[in-house]
């Protein structure tokens, strides 16, 4: 039985980060990691309880150097999910800036091409989201953000997802 893990990372999203949240403990062998803006938008959203569940071990940025990175090239991990990932970490994986936990892993996944899978927020010129009381609100990303999208669509190794519901339709075909 292969044992290794699903590597599930979380940026500083509101959108999509309920849906996300419901569906991290569907899979076993899960780790999480929490950006420092992940952190505050899951208290912000209510859904610390959720994350920290106990069913995942869950690490949070605590130190520049991201040490966990590391596990990519010793083979720990089948996947990387980044899930919801904002227009700052996409962005930063375009440009190859390292300087995040999010950002860490999404570089060491691909130099030990580990397959990534990103569902990013920024997907269209106009989206309904819900503000953290539960308020729809209308989003209007930047050209800029859908363009970093859609460069980032053509790296090798990375699935970009436009759904909660695709991404875990993606996800299967690596377990």
């Amino acid at each position: 039985m292969d044992e290794k893990r699903i590597a599930w990372a979380i940026t500083g999203a509101g959108h999509f980060l309920a849906e996300c949240a419901e569906r991290l403990y569907r899979y076993e062998n899960l780790d999480v990691f929490l950006s420092r803006a992940a952190e505050e938008v899951v208290r912000m959203y209510r859904l610390k309880e959720t994350i920290y569940s106990g069913r995942a071990r869950v690490y949070r940025e605590t130190v520049a150097s991201a040490p966990h990175a590391g596990r990519f090239s010793k083979g720990t991990y089948r996947v990387l999910v980044v899930a919801p990932a904002t227009s700052n970490s996409v962005a930063k994986f375009v440009h190859g800036i390292s300087d995040t936990l999010v950002t860490n892993l999404f570089a060491q996944a691909g130099k030990s091409r580990v397959p990534i899978i990103v569902l990013p927020t920024d997907l269209a010129p106009e989206m309904d989201s819900l503000d953290p009381r539960g308020e729809p609100i209308k989003v209007y990303p930047r050209p800029i953000d859908l363009e970093n999208v859609q460069r980032l669509a053509q790296f090798p190794g990375v699935s970009i997802v436009r759904s909660p519901e695709e991404l875990e339709t993606c996800l299967v075909t690596f377990l």
